[in-house]
């Protein structure tokens, strides 16, 4: 082993590489006696300069209190680190209170229980990202080719992999407190967190599906449709500008009846339903995690004591690092993410741009089966390059969420997650809804009318919604970026992984020795990194805002999400066990950050919801129709329907002599009147009372809606406590407990102090 001959390694047995009380400690598995593998290439022990930099760096990890062993296979260079017991022994000094709900007391030999190997890992790896040779960090060295990575070992993971990482245990239960025991609180929180909002979903999709299943009672008996499906006589004004040609009112009456499956006046409840949902569904949550929490003895755990205390184990002379808040990097980072913000938004208007052009192209192609579903196709197409617009800006945010994040010099790592979450999450945010929000509230709203059209560069004519209204058109999009989002992304994220794993291993020999084996082994697995699990949060964060905050135009959002999570739980749980290295375990008491990310995404829910029910659908005008201008406005009467005459009503008169080239539209010679959809005076065109009044009452709508919807969720979250009853009481009683022992050990000193007393006076009295 030339080159390592001054640092105390394990070359041929076991136990060469611990000093003698050591020995008996020995006795596992070759695999256990090792927390850690730093992997290098063998190339690399023909380039003294990086032969030396390894030993500095193994030199500068010994002197803290490290073992290692050297293995080599043909390609690599594994090199085994475990920690001394007194660098645990200080972590346990310093954070575990004897007395305290963090420590286990065996009652046989009343010791402390032997330190877990979530926590040995969590330390040993704080220690190599924080240990330098030469100035020089371990990212530095990997970098420089000096080391090529490093990953804590799979042991024990059998059990896991035998009840729950497997697809047939997706209906079981899972059993969270062996995550929490194999990847730390952190992941086993993420794993609670998903079952509970699984769990949730539940009622959720069953509601969705019941107002879905309720609008085939109006397939047939709707008022409208019947009016729509009957229109034979009324023609729609063209909406291309190529191959332009008058359509019949009726050829709209499948789709007609299709929008009345999700835009009726359950759709009102089904909103408010949500915005109690997510209300409820927080507080239950906050709830469920105080029961863990306690299970797990974490209440009395504080994030900044363990990072000062991994530091002072690292380092005896660490000096604290405060605090610092800088106006000028956050004016910079302020500016940076306007800037990409404003980047996003423009990406929506490329859409905008690209679904202009897919209509000018789609009608001139003249191809039968396009001739009368271009609207359909170009909203389908458009959804589509959405979401590869999504899938690109995905890897764009989180490269300049990191940059920032990083320019910010966050003070602990904990603390760079935080921030490194709210600066992906809004740019994200930004990537998977500036679309939806266009086709929601501006799509068809700003093209002015038939004759008098808006143009792009004045030249193509700006899109108008799907013939049976502006929800169609976001029912589509929701629809299909959920549905790619849901199967395209559960396949890539398992396939990709797998396939990567399955090609590591095809070109690997199988060495002879098994503890080489076994640290090959986990080298083969895919790679993780410090953000692996904030990737899993994001990604349902992303579904939890797709299922709230336009719900009200796609009611099935919640069983797709159901059917999603179903795989989503044993897709991770198969990719932490068995296709990746294993992740860091990292001490948490919450989902942190996400939490204030949902409460968020609750309250925008609310305000989305209701604007798209005042101003997408057409729920605002059938109610105004029917109480204002309707056969029932004095009252109502059994024999005719209160929105008889709405399609009418609501449609506008356009001329066609008023066409700027009425001879280029097909069949205008024996049409001299069409309508489209706004509400418009037929002599000149400008908007009619009837839109004013209408706006008016929107308006009153979103903040009359907002406001009870607001008022619901403050009534839940005050109704359900954040913490149960037993949870407080438990500690309480526990605090109680604690203070009674120290006060009994008190007084057994005082009396023990007493009676030294009186037994040291009776003495000197009888020798006087």
């Amino acid at each position: 082993m030339q080159g390592y001959e001054s640092l105390p390694i394990l070359v041929g047995t076991e136990a060469d590489s611990f000093p003698l009380r050591e020995i008996h400690a020995c006795k596992t598995e070759a695999s256990e006696q090792w927390d850690y593998v730093l992997v290098a290439n063998r190339s690399t022990q023909g380039k003294p300069r990086q032969v030396y930099q390894q030993q500095q760096f193994l030199e500068e990890l010994r002197r803290k209190g490290f073992y290692f062993k050297v293995n080599r296979d043909k390609k690599k260079v594994f090199f085994g680190i475990r920690a001394d017991n007194s660098i645990f022994d200080l972590y346990r000094a310093l954070l575990l209170d004897p007395e305290g709900p963090g420590s286990r007391v065996e009652p046989e030999t009343e010791t402390l229980s032997p330190i877990p190997a979530t926590t040995r890992i969590r330390v040993l790896d704080f220690i190599l990202r924080k240990t330098t040779a030469d100035g020089k960090t371990f990212e530095d060295l990997v970098k420089d080719g000096v080391f090529e990575t490093k990953f804590p070992l799979h042991k024990g993971e059998a059990e896991l992999k035998k009840t729950w990482a497997q697809w047939r245990k997706m209906g079981r239960r899972q059993p969270i407190d062996q995550i929490r025991d194999y990847f730390g609180e952190k992941v086993a929180l993420y794993f609670v967190w998903l079952g509970w909002y699984t769990c949730m979903l539940v009622p959720a999709a069953l509601v969705g599906l019941g107002i879905f299943l309720s609008g085939f009672t109006l397939f047939e008996s709707s008022q409208i449709s019947k009016e729509i499906c009957d229109a034979h006589t009324i023609f729609l004004c063209p909406l291309g500008d190529h191959g332009r040609k008058f359509q019949r009112l009726s050829d709209t009456c499948t789709f007609a009846k299709l929008t009345h499956l999700f835009d009726n006046d359950s759709t009102v409840v089904f909103a408010i339903f949500m915005a109690l949902w997510a209300t409820v569904f927080l507080e239950i949550w906050k709830r469920q995690r105080a029961r863990v929490v306690l299970h797990w003895d974490l209440y009395g755990w504080d994030e900044d004591q363990e990072e000062m205390a991994l530091q002072l184990i690292n380092c005896p002379d660490y000096k604290l690092r405060r605090h610092q808040h800088s106006y000028w990097r956050s004016s910079i980072i302020l500016a940076v993410s306007l800037l990409m913000i404003c980047f996003m938004i423009g990406m929506a208007h490329v859409l905008v741009v690209y679904r202009v052009l897919a209509a000018a192209l789609f009608s001139s192609l003249a191809l039968p089966f396009l001739e009368e579903q271009v609207t359909t196709a170009v909203v389908a197409t458009g959804a589509l390059v959405h979401y590869m617009t999504i899938v690109i800006m995905t890897k764009v945010n989180k490269a300049v969420a990191l940059k920032l994040c990083d320019f910010e010099k966050p003070r602990t790592f904990a603390e760079r997650e935080r921030k490194f979450t709210v600066l992906f999450f809004i740019l994200q945010f930004f990537a998977h809804f500036s679309s939806l929000v266009y086709i929601a509230f501006i799509l068809g709203r700003i093209n002015g009318h038939p004759g008098k059209s808006t143009r792009l560069a004045g030249l193509w004519k700006l899109e108008e919604c799907h013939l049976s209204g502006c929800m169609m058109d976001l029912f589509l999009q929701m629809a299909i970026i959920m549905g790619l989002k849901q199967t395209l992304s559960n396949c890539f994220e398992y396939l990709c992984p797998w396939l990567a794993h399955r090609w590591r291993c095809l070109f690997a020999l199988e060495p002879q020795d098994p503890e080489l084996r076994d640290w090959q082994r986990n080298y083969l697995l895919n790679s993780v990194y410090p953000f692996s699990l904030f990737d899993e949060f994001m990604e349902m964060m992303i579904q939890y805002g797709f299922t709230t905050i336009f719900v009200a135009a796609f009611p099935l959002a919640p069983l797709l999400a159901l059917f999603s999570n179903l795989v989503e739980i044993r897709l991770d749980a198969i990719k932490m066990v068995r296709l990746q290295r294993r992740l860091v375990p990292r001490t948490a008491k919450d989902i942190g950050t996400w939490l204030q990310v949902l409460e968020t995404i609750g309250v925008l829910a609310v305000i989305a919801n209701g604007m798209v029910i005042a101003f997408t659908s057409e729920f605002i005008p059938r109610v105004v129709y029917k109480y204002r201008y309707g056969p029932c406005r004095q009252g109502a009467h059994s024999e005719v329907d209160c929105l008889t005459g709405y399609v009418n009503h609501s449609l506008s008169i356009f001329y066609t002599k008023d066409f700027q080239d009425p001879a280029g539209i097909e069949g205008s010679e024996n049409v001299t009147e069409c309508r489209y959809r706004d509400y418009r005076n037929a002599h000149d065109y400008n908007f009619s009372e009837q839109f004013w009044f209408l706006l008016a009452i929107r308006l009153a709508f979103v903040i009359l809606f907002e406001h009870v919807a607001l008022c619901i969720k403050l009534i839940a979250a005050w109704f359900v406590p954040d913490i149960p009853q037993s949870v407080k009481n438990k500690v309480l009683e526990d605090k109680f407990r604690r203070l009674r022992e120290k006060m009994w050990k008190g007084r057994q000193s005082w009396a023990g102090a007493g009676l030294a007393s009186f037994s040291h006076a009776s003495t000197r009295s009888t020798e006087v």
